[in-house]
């Protein structure tokens, strides 16, 4: 009786998520062009909001895989956290274009995870890459710029080339698995309409927004309460406090590092760098339980 009500939970989060990005495909119809800095305002603060929340979740896993309850055990799991979110940041900072090359792969399986059934691992690797190389078609420009604000022209230069080549044949690939999975009749064939026309015609920064926000967060956090058996929304919010706090300290602390750069490509870098260094650990903890099924212990 649980799974059903979990389910009907999840797919009525996937209805929600296809009406937001209807929406917005309608809304860039209308209104093609946005003020970058206004844009990048919206999404930094729809991100922090609603996005990270999600990884603050991760005191969740630590105390149920680990049994973190103590004050040392809890030290000791800040500190390794804290070292994988360090590692992250020197890679960008020393050997970027490895780091950008890794911030999409890992991106790629971690969104792999978010179609909820019986789902075949072919289709759900060109699902998680969908809001990667789709947008590439015909929004190439807006994510050189992106990529050159991240990580330098010259990274942005060297690998776009390769991500181009693969936009087109992605995107095919990806029809194709959505007609699949029409014809075996899944219940989530209309999320992958939606998000494909989500990251083909809106801006690069609002589809990703969007699908981060909408699906991958809201999804992630709904399976957690399933996860942790905690529906109650303060026992939630309240294991996501603390981390939260420690995203603003940190993210004021960058925002300061990086008074150099240019108000626009300073937000790029903290969004983007931050979200990279973030996924490591929260991968390391969620991918366990989602290989297993989600099944709390």
């Amino acid at each position: 009786m649980e799974g059903v009500v979990a389910m009907n939970v999840i797919q009525f989060q996937g209805i929600i998520f296809c009406l937001i990005s209807l929406i917005v495909v309608v809304i860039s119809a209308v209104i093609p062009q946005f003020d970058k800095n206004l844009e990048l305002i919206f999404v930094a603060t729809l991100i922090l909001v609603l996005g990270v929340p999600h990884g603050a979740l991760d005191t969740i896993f630590a105390r149920e895989l680990y049994g973190v309850r103590t004050v040392g055990a809890w030290l000791r799991f800040i500190f390794i956290y804290l070292l994988l979110v360090g590692a992250v940041v020197l890679l960008w900072y020393y050997a970027p274009l490895v780091f950008l090359i890794g911030f999409l792969l890992i991106s790629i399986a971690h969104f792999s995870g978010d179609p909820q059934g019986d789902v075949p691992w072919l289709v759900r690797i060109l699902y998680g890459g969908a809001i990667i190389f789709i947008p590439l078609n015909g929004h190439t420009g807006e994510i050189a710029q992106l990529f050159g604000m991240l990580v330098g022209d010259g990274v942005s230069q060297t690998l776009l080339p390769w991500l181009e080549r693969a936009a087109l044949p992605w995107l095919l690939a990806f029809l194709i698995a959505t007609i699949y999975t029409m014809w075996t009749r899944a219940t989530y064939w209309f999320e992958f309409i939606c998000l494909a026309l989500l990251a083909y015609f809106v801006s690069p920064l609002i589809s990703f927004t969007v699908f981060f926000c909408a699906m991958h967060s809201a999804r992630h956090i709904i399976r957690t309460a399933k996860y942790s058996s905690q529906t109650s929304l303060t026992l939630l919010l309240g294991a996501t406090l603390l981390p939260m706090i420690g995203v603003v300290i940190l993210s004021a602390i960058a925002w300061v590092i990086l008074r150099e750069q240019a108000i626009d490509g300073r937000m790029v870098q903290i969004i983007f760098v931050g979200l990279a260094a973030l996924t490591v650990p929260h991968m390391a903890l969620v991918e366990q339980v989602r290989l297993k099924g989600w099944i709390a212990k």
